[in-house]
């Protein structure tokens, strides 16, 4: 009889600690799933960025009757292997500077294509701020159960490893310079 307990308690407890590992499995593939999800909406919100910024360009020079490009280089960057802070970041200078051809060219703003252009970019800025926010968000809940027992044995179990921010800081480090802009 004393046997028969002991195996019955012997299955009560791996039967807990399969739930337990499955309970913590699923909570990472949970957070990395709405990562790869995030970085989908960050992706589409980049490329239409990309696109309105083409667009601008054809219309400024169309507008102004002028040959000179002002945004030298855009046309490069799709072929640049960069990662999406990188070329948000890159995209954010050709959007500034697109607000400074706006207050440069006063008439700019009375064409309705332009018009369209910077409500357009304003919306497409929403969503990747929402989207980046969204990133960062699973990416900290992620980051959390990677550092917590039991999540993180069965993390170190199936290869799941922290993952930086969308700005692309790493908190573990030592360098405090990383917070340019």
């Amino acid at each position: 009889m004393p046997i028969l307990y002991s195996f019955l308690f012997m299955i009560i407890i791996i039967g807990a600690v399969g739930i337990l590992y499955v309970y913590q499995y699923n909570q990472l593939q949970h957070s990395k799933t709405k990562i790869d999800h995030a970085e989908c909406l960050i992706d589409e919100a980049l490329r239409e960025k990309y696109d309105l910024l083409l667009k601008a360009d054809k219309l400024i020079q169309s507008e102004l009757n002028n040959d000179k490009t002002f945004f030298k280089g855009l046309d490069k960057i799709k072929s640049e292997n960069i990662s999406n802070f990188d070329l948000d970041r890159k995209l954010t200078e050709f959007i500034r500077l697109l607000e400074q051809i706006k207050l440069d060219y006063p008439d700019l703003t009375n064409n309705k294509g332009f018009k369209e252009i910077i409500n357009e970019n304003k919306k497409n800025d929403e969503k990747l701020q929402a989207a980046k926010s969204y990133y960062n968000k699973y990416t900290s809940e992620l980051n959390d159960l990677i550092r917590k027992f039991p999540s993180n044995v069965v993390a170190r179990m199936h290869g799941i490893e922290i993952k930086s921010f969308f700005d692309g800081k790493n908190m573990e480090d030592e360098i405090i310079d990383d917070f340019k802009l």
